[in-house]
Order: structure tokens, then sequence, then C-alpha cells
């Protein structure tokens, strides 16, 4: 039996699946309240009366993402900058804010690509590429040490040589698609192990490996939109997360580990059903403030736009069939005037924010904010 040193590249890492069961009684009695959860998650998205407003907030909750999988890379950004950045001009922002709105951008082509093809190691190539804005391949260098960020000391030290990288993705790709019994959700916590033990890019690793736990989910059936995101959960508890998959490495401790990713799935989906019928006690909240304080401007279509674009332009408006340019002015100009929007620069276009949405999709709080009295 090969001794793990940690200092020496782990080319022995062994093949999936793993030799022993992972499915003690523990871990399938986890498993069922983590996929009742899941459910109740499911249950809670078709109760948004127009999908169309879910489908478009996955892309802010994807910066909440983005934000929280970056932060774990020590990569720091503000739900400001994100803003600012994420609907004018990317190009101009600082390079942690560009990096992190990237990671929407990945987790986004990720979850199309499932509609042409299941997931794949392609797939992970094209998310970590969409992370990273280069054209990277698998790693071919060597010398790649993983360390403890406070000793600075060499923990782990991944697979090398470009051959061994390619056998074990394969490998990790074909235990994704095996047909066997195994829960779907010890599947991920497997492959999210094994991938990362891999650490199959010279860079990204961290994030692309998180977005392909929500492509697994989603590939599953056990989620219809990547409105999952485990990397809240992660960031609280990274120095947890980081000894538990060494303790796999060393230890083979894989039960600690899937009981660390189903809990991850389970707090995580309850969390996320707690926002989105927030969304939806938001949204009638809004429908009926509108409708007392600004009565000649209530359209429902007009409380739909500025939901499905909480950061909205006069052209936003117009597109939807709402109005011309003048009407579509005077309406934002009233929400404004009622205490729904509030009106921001960006360059020379006027944004026109829906604060009390924005700030719940992007903070920890499930609470909707009171509109004023009328």
């Amino acid at each position: 039996m090969t001794v793990f040193d940690p200092e020496q590249p782990y080319n022995a890492l062994p093949p999936l699946p793993p030799p022993h069961d992972i499915e003690t009684k523990s871990v399938l009695k986890k498993c069922v309240t983590a996929r009742a959860a899941l459910a109740a998650l499911q249950q809670a998205t078709a109760l948004i009366p127009n999908q169309d407003v879910l489908i478009s907030s996955v892309p802010l909750l994807g910066l909440r993402e983005a934000k929280d999988s970056s932060e774990i890379e020590n990569i720091v950004t503000t739900n400001d900058r994100l803003f600012q950045y994420a609907h004018s001009d990317p190009d101009q922002a600082d390079p942690a804010t560009k990096e992190t709105l990237r990671y929407r951008k990945a987790l986004l082509k990720g979850f199309e690509s499932l509609a042409e093809r299941p997931l794949t190691t392609r797939t992970a190539v094209e998310v970590c590429r969409a992370i990273k804005d280069v054209d990277l391949d698998l790693r071919r260098t060597t010398g790649t040490h993983l360390r403890n960020h406070a000793s600075g000391k060499v923990i782990y030290t991944p697979p090398e040589g470009e051959a061994v990288l390619r056998e074990l993705m394969a490998n990790w790709e074909a235990f994704l698609h095996d047909g066997s019994d195994m829960d779907p959700l010890v599947r991920m916590a497997i492959a999210h192990y094994q991938f990362e033990a891999i650490h199959p890019f010279p860079d990204g690793n961290g994030r692309t490996g998180r977005i392909l736990n929500i492509l697994v989910l989603v590939q599953e059936g056990l989620l219809d939109l990547p409105v999952l995101y485990l990397s809240r959960y992660i960031n609280d508890r990274r120095n947890d997360y980081y000894r538990l998959l060494l303790g796999v490495t060393a230890e083979k401790a894989w039960e600690a580990w899937a009981l660390f990713m189903l809990d991850a799935v389970e707090t995580t989906a309850h969390w996320t059903r707690d926002k989105i019928l927030a969304v939806r006690a938001l949204m009638e909240s809004t429908v009926s403030h509108v409708r007392e304080a600004a009565p000649k401007t209530y359209r429902r279509e007009l409380v739909e736009t500025i939901f499905r674009k909480p950061y909205c332009r006069i052209g936003d408006l117009v597109e939807a069939g709402v109005g011309n340019r003048t009407t579509a002015s005077k309406y934002l100009k009233d929400l404004v005037e009622a205490g729904v929007l509030q009106e921001r620069k960006s360059g020379r276009d006027r944004i026109y924010l829906h604060v009390r949405f924005f700030d719940l999709l992007m903070n920890d709080s499930n609470e909707v904010a009171p509109f004023p009295p009328t």
C-alpha cells in the first residue's frame, strides 16, 4: 500500500469508485433529508407566478455564488462593484471583480451546455477557461503544491504528467455516468473530492469544481435551474472543507467528507428555498404598493419587468412592450417617486435599481424590507 506523502505528486490517487462502500447508514439517512430539502426547493421555484422572473434571477444569484466562491480563493470584491460592472463594461473593473464576474459567466455556460451534452471533461475545461479567460487545457507543468495559507507548509501535491491526468479525468467522467444505483448526492460528493484531488488545471480548480457540483445536481434531475450555491456554506466552513478533503486523501475518511457535503446541500437548499419564497413575497408586496402609490402607473407587466431587470433602463421597458421611451421614462420616474426604484447614473446611462430585490438576492437575510407608507 502506497503511503501518502504530501511533498510527492499523488500519482497513486485511487480511481473511482472508492474500493469500499461509502453509503453507510449515517450517509443514507442524511441523503434522505438532503433530498427532501432539494424537493422543497423545487416546489418553491414552482410558486413563482412568472417563471421568467426566476430564470432572470439566476444571473444575479450567480453573482452571489461567484462572490462567495471567489472569496474561498481569497479573491474579494463587493456587491456594489459587482453590480456596477455586471451591467456596464466589465473590462473596466478591477481584477478581482473581473474574475468574479467571469465565474458567473462560467456557471451559466456550464448549465447551458447540459442541454447539448452530458457532463464531461470537456465541460470542466470549458468552465475553467471561462473562469480564467485563457485558452487552457489539462495541466502539463510540474511543481504544483497546495500549501497551508497560515504556515506555508505543503499539505498536498497533486498528480503530475499529462497522460496521468487524462487517465484520471477519463475515470472521473466515467464514474459520473456509470449507471449504478449510488445516490446522486453521494456521487456528487465523491466526484467533487476526486476532481479537487486530480487538480487538473494550472489554476481555477476550486471554482471549477464548485460549478461542477451544481451541474451534477442539474444533470441528475435534482435541480431544474442552477440556484443552489454551495459556496456560501463552504466559505463559512472553509477550514473544515480543506481538512475533510485532506482526510480522504490521507486517511480514506470518506464518511465524514460525504456527510459534510450532504449537510452543505441540505442547509443551502433550505436557505435558497427561503430566499425564493422571499422573492415571491416581495413581488406580491411590490404589486400592492405600486397599485396604491401609483395607481395610474401600475401595470402587471411593468412590475414583472423590474423583477426580470432589477437594474432597469428605459430601453428595457420599451423592449418589454410596456410603452414607448417617453412613457417608459415616466413610469420609471413614478416608481422612483413611489420608493420602489432608485435612480443611478452608469456612464451616460441612467439605471433604475430595484434596491429591495437586489439586496434580497445579494445578502444573507431573507427578510423583505417594507415599502414606505403611501
